[in-house]
């Protein structure tokens, strides 16, 4: 394990049009001691032709290709695997990082010397059109607030390996990265969020987070099965999260 190093997990599947954006906006980073393991889930495109350039020229970046297509949980967790950082953070393909985001994180979670750490973030259009629009989460949360509602933007979360060990997502098709929050929580009492937008979510119009209905049902899946969470209490979790998107949507 590197000491200060950030291992950066991206799983990359049909990215070509985003991918060199999103490791761009890993390369600007004021803070330099990154590795960006990108995890290629058999994409059909150009996508990996395009991180090879990148390769080329800083060596910090990484590319592993899976064998056969799997799904972003395993393609995550491939890349927890691989990962030689003192922290573990998560960058989607088609997400952006502002410049200054490693730098201020990092100081933040040694400061407050948490296990994991979160920040508020923009949205923009596919096409990439900011929309003017920041997700401000809970400042601090629980593994009972978390519960409720998720806080915490995959983009934006950064956990760390030293304290806790390597912790992996979930094998389910949707909402891993809300289980690896849970399972980090069981490890340590709060996570912690900085109120200052240090990405940006990029709404892709086929997401997962379009289809409601279905992301209630990845909810339940979650918390009964992987949570061992009663029907009752996941259906009484569930209402909070529809309460909450209700509110602050």
């Amino acid at each position: 394990m590197n000491k200060g190093i950030v291992s950066i997990i991206t799983p990359s599947y049909k990215s070509e049009r985003f991918i060199s954006q999103t490791i761009e906006s890993v390369l600007t980073q004021t803070y330099h001691y990154w590795e960006m393991i990108i995890v290629d889930d058999v994409s059909p495109d150009n996508s990996n032709k395009n991180i090879e350039e990148y390769i080329k020229k800083d060596n910090r970046i990484k590319l592993i290709k899976l064998e056969q297509n799997s799904g972003p949980a395993v393609a995550r967790n491939r890349g927890i695997e691989e990962a030689g950082g003192k922290y573990i953070a998560f960058l989607d393909a088609d997400d952006l990082w502002k410049p200054e985001k490693l730098e201020k994180q990092i100081k933040f979670m040694e400061e407050k010397n948490c296990v994991l750490s979160y920040s508020a973030y923009e949205t923009m259009s596919e096409e990439g059109t900011l929309e003017n629009k920041i997700i401000n989460p809970a400042l601090k949360v629980s593994y009972n607030d978390l519960l409720k509602s998720n806080h915490i933007g995959c983009l934006t979360a950064i956990y760390d390996v030293q304290k806790v060990g390597k912790v992996y997502m979930p094998i389910i098709s949707k909402r891993q990265d809300y289980g690896l929050w849970l399972r980090l929580l069981r490890k340590t009492d709060f996570a912690y969020g900085i109120d200052e937008p240090l990405a940006v979510y990029r709404i892709m119009s086929n997401s997962v987070s379009s289809n409601k209905f279905k992301l209630l049902k990845y909810h339940y899946k979650l918390f009964t099965e992987f949570e061992n969470i009663s029907s009752l209490k996941a259906f009484y979790y569930l209402g909070w999260n529809i309460l909450t998107k209700l509110i602050y949507r």
